[in-house]
């Protein structure tokens, strides 16, 4: 009997956590990223590609993150990017699209 209330308690845990996506590329489709950027050529805004090369060698996960939170523009261009809140794209999944794309 008590195994079969942890069992349950374990799915209803389960059932209830927020889904994580696959992978970051999953995560940002979900997200809506791929609407304005692309892997390797400029769209609405930069491609990953650009991006990784902008700020190869450096420590920016957490100011990429920052950035992608509060949007802006300025820093490839005058159009601005839209902030893109936790409801969009979690904290876990947001810091490994910006690590992905930072590997691009």
């Amino acid at each position: 009997m008590i195994c079969k209330t942890l069992m349950l308690a374990a799915a209803l845990a389960v059932a209830s956590a927020p889904a994580l996506a696959a992978g970051p590329e999953d995560a940002m489709n979900k997200a809506g990223c791929m609407a304005c950027h692309s892997k390797d050529k400029k769209l609405v805004g930069p491609s990953f590609k650009d991006i990784a090369a902008k700020y190869k060698g450096q420590d920016v996960t957490a100011k990429l993150m920052e950035k992608v939170r509060k949007g802006g523009s300025g820093s490839f261009g005058p159009i601005p990017m839209a902030p893109n809140g936790p409801d969009k794209i979690s904290d876990a999944d947001l810091k490994a699209a910006v690590e992905s794309i930072l590997k691009s």
